[in-house]
C-alpha cells in the first residue's frame, strides 16, 4: 500500500505516471487509498447522533435534503479526492484497476493481487484491504510522507476496538446510507516513527524520502503503543476525533459488559430515501 506526494521528488517528465508506472514494476501489486469524500460526503441527518462520533448534523430536513441532493452518488468511475494527492488518481484510471466500493474511502489497485485485496473492502469494513494485505505479507510504502498518512495505525485502532466513526454519504437517486467504522485523525501518528526505525527501511528517490515498512511490523509496533496507553498517538483538542476515540476506547475497556472489544459492527440499516 503506497502513500505518495509526487511533488517531493522533485522535477519528474511525466510526473504521477512515472511515479505509477514505475512502482508497477517494482513492487508488482500497488495499492492506494482513492476515496472521493468531498463529492459523496453528508451531514448526519436531523436527531441522528451516534455516542462519541464527533460530527455535525444537518440543520434541519430542509438543509438535509439540499445537501443530499447537491452531494454525488459514488461510483466507480468518480474523481479521487485531490488531498490523496495525483498518484492516486492517476492509479485509478490505469489499465486494469479494481477499486472499492465505499462511497467514502475507497481503495484502488493494479496488478495480481489487485481484485484480491480489493474484495474485501466492505462497507462495514473500509479498510478490509489493509488486513488482507497484512495476511500477504505486504509492505506500506511512505513516498514524500510521514506516518500521519499511515492509514494502517487506523486498522491497528480498530482492532482494539475504537477509532470507529459513523458518517454518511448519497447512494444512489435521492438515498443516503449511513456507513460505520470510517476511522479517525491522525495528526499524531508520527509519534511512531523512532518505534519503527529499525523496522524501516529508508532511501532517497530524487529529493523524495522514500519508506518501506512491512504491514505487520506497523500494526505489531502500533498495537503495542497503543495497548501500553491508548492515548499515544492522539490529540487532546476538544471536538477533534482523537478525543472522541480516546472515550470510545474508555467505553470498551470499562464498559458494563466487561468485556474487551466492541461488539460486531453495527448492521448498515436501512439506505435511506429522503426523510
Amino acid at each position: 500500500v503506497v502513500h505518495a506526494s509526487v511533488r517531493s521528488f522533485g522535477p519528474v517528465e511525466a510526473g504521477a505516471e512515472t511515479v505509477v508506472a514505475a512502482l508497477q514494476r517494482v513492487c508488482g501489486t500497488v495499492m492506494m487509498m482513492a476515496g472521493s469524500w468531498g463529492l459523496t460526503v453528508l451531514p448526519a441527518p436531523p436527531g441522528l447522533v451516534r455516542p462519541h462520533n464527533a460530527y455535525w448534523n444537518a440543520e434541519g430536513w430542509a438543509d438535509f435534503d439540499e445537501r443530499l441532493h447537491s452531494a454525488t452518488p459514488y461510483q466507480l468511475d468518480l474523481p479521487v479526492s485531490a488531498w490523496l494527492g495525483q498518484s492516486a488518481e492517476t492509479l485509478r484510471t490505469t489499465a486494469g484497476a479494481v477499486r472499492g466500493p465505499h462511497p467514502l474511502i475507497s481503495f484502488v489497485a493494479v496488478g495480481d493481487r489487485a481484485a484480491d485485496l480489493v474484495s474485501h473492502e466492505l462497507l462495514d469494513r473500509p479498510l478490509g484491504p489493509l488486513a488482507r494485505l497484512a495476511e500477504l505479507d505486504g509492505d506500506v510504502l511512505l513516498l514524500g510522507v510521514d506516518h500521519t498518512s499511515n492509514t494502517t495505525i487506523h486498522l491497528a485502532e480498530q482492532e482494539l476496538g475504537f477509532g470507529r466513526f459513523h458518517r454518511y454519504a448519497r447512494h444512489g437517486s435521492g438515498r443516503w446510507i449511513e456507513l460505520p467504522n470510517v476511522s479517525g485523525e491522525s495528526h499524531r501518528f508520527n509519534r511512531i516513527e523512532p518505534l519503527l526505525a529499525e523496522r524501516t527501511t529508508e532511501t532517497l528517490i530524487g529529493e523524495c524520502h522514500a519508506r518501506r515498512i512491512r504491514i505487520r511490523d506497523v500494526l505489531e509496533v502500533a498495537t503495542r503503543t497503543i495497548t501500553n496507553d491508548p492515548a499515544a498517538l492522539l490529540c487532546n483538542a476538544p471536538g477533534c476525533r482523537c478525543t472522541a476515540a480516546r472515550l470510545q476506547y474508555e467505553s470498551v475497556t470499562l464498559g458494563a459488559s466487561g468485556r474487551r472489544g466492541l461488539p460486531e459492527a453495527e448492521d448498515l440499516g436501512s439506505i435511506h430515501r429522503g426523510r
